[in-house]
């Protein structure tokens, strides 16, 4: 579980790009010790997401991209680390110098709905990092304009699932042809701040203990 710890993020701030939200930096301390940071995506992280992605295992290749995609073109690591921090934002999760994790969202044409999608490193997964991502996600979305998540994901990828279906949001699913298509507003409700503020709890607790 994770904690937010109110240790600054050791950076340059002339490496970021024009318009680089970095109040939307964190930095993190799961529940093994480690210390993570969060922060919003770069154009310069594309070597960092091409050695993330080239270890991860084809099982969460495959779960990700609906293929085996062992390898990201030039063109697809442009597109990933070039966003525009409003339609189009994407979180990192750093430990060290290694990329362990990212989530992002993408708008739908001009509408308030945009797909959501996260990916963790194998190694990094079962220590909530998913549920981490999703919520900065969903902080950095509402003030954006963006009220509603949508998303994709594989038949058999209980993680994901678990991820939505705990997230305090009313999540709506379908399945067709083994993909679970799935929908939730992201606007806070008496609900999802309780999950959440249960959440932070145990997170605190965990670290205390």
């Amino acid at each position: 579980m994770i904690e937010v710890s109110d240790r600054p993020e050791s950076r340059d701030p002339s490496a970021d790009p024009p318009g680089y939200p970095a109040d939307l930096v964190d930095a993190i301390v799961t529940e093994r010790g480690l210390h993570l940071v969060l922060r919003p995506i770069r154009p310069s992280d594309a070597p960092l997401l091409a050695r993330f992605h080239e270890q991860l295992s084809s099982d969460s290749v495959f779960r990700r991209y609906f293929s085996a995609h062992p390898m990201l073109s030039d063109a697809e690591l442009v597109h990933l680390t070039t966003v525009d921090y409003c339609d189009r934002l994407a979180f990192v999760l750093l430990d060290g110098a290694d990329l362990v994790g990212v989530g992002r969202y993408d708008r739908l044409g001009e509408t308030d709905r945009a797909e959501v999608a996260f990916l963790v490193d194998d190694d990094y997964q079962h220590q909530g990092l998913g549920i981490l991502l999703l919520d900065h996600l969903v902080d950095a979305a509402l003030p954006r304009g963006i009220t509603t998540f949508v998303a994709e994901t594989q038949a058999g990828n209980r993680d994901m699932m678990r991820v939505f279906n705990r997230s305090g949001f009313p999540v709506t699913s379908r399945l067709e042809d083994e993909v679970i298509y799935v929908r939730f507003p992201i606007t806070p409700t008496e609900e999802s701040r309780l999950v959440r503020a249960a959440r932070a709890a145990r997170w605190h607790a965990a670290r205390a203990s």
